[in-house]
């Protein structure tokens, strides 16, 4: 399947949009930004391994913000007076959070004697989970669900949460008292793990400078997209054209990771499977309509780095994996010359 020119300028534009409308809010963070909206465009969930104060909520509330619902959204509920799926919500996860807090809860109600669901806060667009290593295992399997299937089970009922769900998961690298690690299974549904770092000294002055004007535009801002079009844009996205060296590529990667001495446990079928849509992704958020071996390259460690478990002779995780890669980047690059 090829992207067809007209779908992929449509794209283009959408993502173009979206990230040039973040970075009027989120300054100094467009290497982040634009990582971000790969994730989303690929139909991939994202964890910010980020420091307090960051910009993460600004981040996540600001890109909810600017994805208007379509009247396909609208018409999803016709039996409710409202449309229970909203543009943003933040999960404050914390040791006492119940399932029902995060996915919601069937209510009595005793003027019907029938029970209602009340939809939590997974029903919406674009979802911060944050601190989401903060909560108990019951709850962090309940997100599992949300994550990986796109829906919600209470009390043996199957809702579908929307097309478009997408999540930003966060853990504060600083503070470790009272987490639960979220489990292998877990990580593997992050697309991406994106690790933030401090702003440089200009960006923090011009942030200071423009505090409430940033802050009135976060508030304000306008959509500058729709739920369909960012549906659409990930349609495109499948299209990017992956060569077939390319795509060995990623299969020569992700098999040097298993039975490697410097690594417990190598990355599944499913890595490798994220890593060409990652790959796919990047091409698209850089205006290309093919992959190439610098999208695998700059990609690859964010898709992989959280799959894998370095041995502790591997040294520094980042350095292991680029000496892992760099044999099958050269034979690609190989490949490409002949």
């Amino acid at each position: 399947m090829s992207v067809q020119t007209e779908d992929f300028t449509t794209a283009s534009a959408t993502v173009l949009k979206l990230c040039t409308a973040l970075e009027k809010v989120i300054r100094g963070r467009s290497d982040t930004i634009r990582l971000v909206v790969a994730a989303l465009v690929a139909d991939g969930h994202v964890l910010l391994e980020d420091y307090p104060g960051s910009g993460k909520t600004t981040l996540s509330k600001t890109l909810g913000r600017l994805i208007a619902a379509d009247d396909a959204a609208r018409n999803r509920f016709p039996s409710l007076s409202s449309d229970p799926i909203v543009p943003f919500r933040r999960i404050q996860f914390t040791p006492d959070m119940l399932p029902g807090d995060v996915l919601g809860v069937n209510i009595f109600d005793p003027k019907t004697g029938q029970f209602h669901f009340m939809h939590g806060p997974v029903f919406a667009h674009v979802v911060l989970a944050d601190e989401i290593n903060r909560t108990g295992p019951k709850v962090q399997a309940a997100f599992l669900e949300c994550m990986a299937e796109k829906q919600v089970t209470m009390d043996n009922v199957t809702r579908s949460l929307d097309q478009l769900f997408f999540v930003l998961g966060t853990q504060n690298p600083l503070d470790i008292a009272g987490t639960y690690p979220l489990p292998q299974v877990q990580l593997d549904r992050f697309l991406l793990k994106v690790p933030m770092s401090y702003v440089d000294s200009m960006t923090e002055c011009e942030i200071l400078e423009n505090h409430t004007s940033i802050k009135d535009a976060s508030v304000s801002i306008d959509p500058v997209c729709t739920r369909s079009d960012i549906l659409d844009a990930r349609k495109a996205c499948e299209a990017v054209h992956v060569t077939a060296s390319l795509r060995q590529a990623i299969i020569d990667i992700v098999q040097s990771t298993r039975g490697n001495p410097m690594i417990q446990f190598g990355a599944s079928t499913r890595a490798a499977l994220m890593l060409q849509s990652a790959v796919q992704a990047w091409a698209l958020i850089n205006g290309r309509p093919h992959a190439t071996e610098d999208d695998l390259r700059y990609m690859a460690p964010f898709v992989l780095l959280h799959r894998l478990r370095f041995h502790a002779g591997a040294g520094e995780p980042g350095k292991a994996l680029e000496a892992l890669m760099q044999p099958s980047i050269e034979k690609l690059v190989r490949r490409g010359l002949n």
